[in-house]
């Protein structure tokens, strides 16, 4: 796939002055009341590259993009041209030292931004300037473009926005590139005992009820994620009738909760395929919400099983193929 005009020229064109200057005088506020309270306001290495979804985008990309450009990284597990660009836009966002922020979304797993930004194909490079979105080029492209792209955009940033972008900790990043792995007790541990022996006592409200308490102060925490999709996976079919649910799946392959529920039983009697072939070809076979209903529950059960999983990586790449 070649990349498309990467030339930043008529940018400027999509911010109204007004919104320009509210961002700027908002970004310049930001500086002094930080300066204040003496508050440097450096972020680790780490935070240059980050992984975003659906739920936090809003504050990871729109938030964000008031005092720094964001840009973001539209890709997939099973796209090779993504494997050749992410690398690069990585390099760049760590040598760029807080120029920019670059937020990677997997469009597998977030449709419904994929569909937001209007993406054709894959690579695809946006970026958001004071919450406000530009295409910057879609498929791999040399590095020198690259470069010259991001270095428009900053200039774009600066001048028309006043973002001057983010203080980055040096000492921080070197402090955890020579530190010493350390084995910690985390502070939920407790709740996720909890949540385990409800799952062991087929209290499976409970237990999801523990894994949300651990997720509202973490939302990143993987165990708490898996359990959380498990028990609720657990708690919609406790009480089925398997026989009465796969014969209304059966005779009405146009129902989608029918469906849905059958890859439930599917998933919970270990055959996995069964139960994400079954939601890919209901979501071939759909539209609009019912499509969307088919989906999302695909990508609930993809919590259960494992990112890792070869299974859901396959079924990543079937649903890709029925939806684009």
């Amino acid at each position: 796939m070649q990349p498309r005009n990467m030339s930043m020229s008529g940018v400027v064109d999509l911010a109204a002055v007004k919104a320009a200057g509210e961002a700027k005088a908002k970004a310049e506020q930001t500086r002094a009341e930080a300066a204040r309270r003496g508050d440097t306001g450096a972020v680790p290495p780490s935070s240059l590259v980050i992984d975003v979804d659906e739920a936090g985008f809003e504050r990871d990309v729109l938030q964000r993009s008031a005092e720094v450009p964001v840009v973001i990284d539209f890709w997939a597990e099973w796209c090779e041209p993504c494997k050749q660009l992410s690398p690069v836009l990585e390099r760049l966002a760590r040598e760029y030292n807080g120029r920019f922020v670059l937020a990677k979304v997997d469009v597998d797993a977030n449709q419904m931004l994929m569909q937001q930004f209007q993406i054709q194909g894959i690579p695809a490079v946006f970026a958001v300037v004071a919450g406000q979105a530009l295409p910057l080029f879609q498929g791999a492209a040399p590095e020198t473009q690259i470069r010259e792209t991001l270095d428009q955009l900053i200039q774009v940033g600066e001048q028309r926005f006043g973002l001057t972008g983010l203080t980055v900790d040096a000492e921080a990043g070197a402090a955890d590139e020579g530190a010493e792995p350390v084995e910690q007790v985390g502070p939920y541990d407790a709740l996720l005992e909890a949540a385990v022996r409800a799952l062991d006592a087929n209290d499976f409200g409970g237990a999801a009820q523990a894994y949300r308490n651990v997720l509202a102060d973490d939302p990143g925490n993987t165990e708490a994620k898996l359990g959380l999709a498990q028990a609720e996976l657990l708690a919609r079919v406790q009480g089925l009738d398997p026989q009465q649910v796969r014969k209304d799946a059966a005779e009405q392959p146009g129902d989608v909760g029918a469906q849905i529920t059958a890859a439930d039983l599917d998933l919970v009697g270990g055959h996995v395929d069964d139960a994400f072939g079954r939601l890919v070809e209901t979501v071939r076979r759909t539209a609009g919400d019912d499509r969307d209903k088919a989906r999302l529950r695909l990508l609930e059960l993809f919590e259960v099983i494992g990112s890792d999983d070869p299974r859901v990586t396959a079924a990543r790449s079937a649903l890709a193929r029925v939806l684009f």
